[in-house]
């Protein structure tokens, strides 16, 4: 199993945003098969953590579509700065 580790400073959000982020939640777990998607917010910071069975799941998410949209809007609109890690689970307990 492997997890997508998505670190965020915050410039603003706004109603356009947390639609496109349900929206993204309902496609990765949906179409990609994502198996669980968590996000926290606290004032600036932003953190999001998803569970793949796979590196393949990973990668056509990451180059879906709408999803690449949504990156840039990220990009010009909601976040100062951003880093994504992928990390494969060892051991669960």
């Amino acid at each position: 199993m492997y997890a997508v580790i998505f670190r965020a400073e915050i410039k603003g959000l706004d109603e356009a945003y947390f639609e496109m982020a349900s929206r993204m939640r309902d496609l990765a777990i949906n179409k990609y098969g994502c198996v669980e998607f968590r996000a926290v917010t606290e004032r600036n910071q932003e953190i999001a953590i998803s569970y793949w069975n796979n590196q393949d799941q990973i990668k056509a998410w990451k180059n879906d579509p709408e999803h690449q949209k949504a990156q840039e809007l990220g990009k010009s609109k909601w976040y100062k700065a951003y880093q994504v890690q992928i990390t494969e689970i060892i051991r669960k307990y």
